[in-house]
């Protein structure tokens, strides 16, 4: 099957997500904000006292931290961390002596998370601009790895599942919820960059995905289904009961 251009594909994720960032109530194929979250099972106490931009332009597909369990003094990684409600979300679960780095490849979400940041004291919070698939963090650095709603934008998520191995230290732990798939996307959909840039066109079958996981050294641990995430355009909609494209949380681990 033909690939989608990467760099179109990059470029075309870069300006959706940066309306995201800086136009949360615009039009989108997705639903964003504190009602989603909700929905999705964050609960609204976690959510209250977080910096509300970062709320507004959440655009995760599930809940995942229950399955991270993060500890205090753990080391966090969030991989696509948008304008940074998960992040903050995890460094406060990690306390004073834990430690939350946010990547993102997109600039704007990186200078929106890192202005909340700075305006609320998340002293422990540090972000980076780059790519999940070459991220800048140290081998074996992380406790647990969390992303959301993210790797199913990657051309190359082998590539982004060997890389979550290379970052976690031996027996940590990986909370991913994403987008996949029950039946084979066609090639119109797969080349299509405005569907990938929707958390459309990038998704993997399910059996694929955690073979990839399993093929980077990684254990899965649980795989849950959120049917409470869906699509609002009815071009997502038909892709959604044509292929089975779903919302799923995975915790995965590193052996020790």
């Amino acid at each position: 099957m033909a690939q989608v251009d990467v760099s179109e594909l990059r470029d075309k994720v870069k300006t959706m997500y940066k309306a995201v960032a800086e136009e949360p109530h615009g039009p989108f194929h997705f639903e964003m904000g504190r009602d989603l979250a909700l929905r999705l099972g964050y609960p609204a106490g976690d959510l209250d006292g977080l910096p509300p931009e970062a709320v507004e332009s959440f655009a995760g597909v599930g809940y995942h931290l229950g399955l991270a369990a993060i500890a205090p003094g753990e080391r966090v990684l969030d991989l696509g961390s948008g304008s940074g409600m998960d992040l903050f979300l995890a460094a406060r679960q990690a306390g004073a002596g834990g430690t939350a780095i946010g990547i993102d490849m997109t600039a704007e979400q990186i200078a929106k998370a890192g202005r909340l940041a700075a305006r609320d004291g998340y002293t422990t919070v540090r972000l980076e601009q780059g790519y999940i698939e070459n991220a800048p963090v140290a081998d074996g650095w992380a406790d647990v790895i969390i992303s959301n709603g993210v790797i199913n934008l990657c051309d190359d998520k082998a590539a982004v599942f060997r890389e979550i191995a290379r970052m976690l230290k031996p027996g940590g732990r990986t909370a991913i919820s994403d987008i996949v798939t029950e039946r084979q996307l066609t090639e119109a959909i797969v080349c299509d960059v405005n569907l990938w840039a929707s958390c459309i066109g990038g998704a993997m079958q399910q059996q694929d995905y955690r073979r990839a996981i399993g093929d980077a050294g990684l254990q899965v641990r649980d795989v849950r289904e959120n049917p409470q995430y869906r699509f609002i355009s009815d071009s997502a909609r038909g892709a959604t009961s044509t292929f089975g494209v779903k919302s799923i949380s995975v915790l995965a681990a590193k052996p020790g």
